[in-house]
């Protein structure tokens, strides 16, 4: 357990960021009903009414898009969860790669920082 930083600050960061990036997930798609930890993207309803290509290939291209923004939320969503096991477990701020104590500066930057400076990449 590190005795060096506010374990409790931490895990008041992460609780307010994982209810924002829950509430942008959920605007931009849904949890997979056949498994409850993947988030899928919601298709563009579109008008049965209109044969619109132009209308068809923006619908499409939001899709995507949504499809991208959804997958880097979704990374950014475990990453909370699993640092806030980590606090509950008294492992959090040690750098998955090598054990060592996460930078206080890195931490206050992104509160859900798997590893320590050097090993970023």
């Amino acid at each position: 357990m590190r005795k060096d930083i506010d374990t409790k600050y931490f895990k008041n960061k992460l609780a307010e960021e994982l209810l924002l990036v829950e509430k942008e997930l959920n605007d931009i798609g849904r949890r997979n009903p056949d498994n409850k930890n993947d988030w899928e993207a919601e298709p563009t309803v579109m008008n049965q009414d209109s044969a619109d290509e132009n209308e068809t290939a923006d619908n499409i291209e939001e899709f995507e898009s949504n499809t991208a923004v959804l997958k880097e939320l979704e990374i950014r969503y475990n990453d909370i969860k699993d640092a806030l096991v980590k606090i509950e477990k008294d492992e959090y701020g040690f750098c998955e790669v090598c054990k060592a104590p996460i930078e206080e500066d890195r931490l206050i930057a992104n509160q859900a920082a798997r590893t320590c400076k050097e090993h970023m990449q």
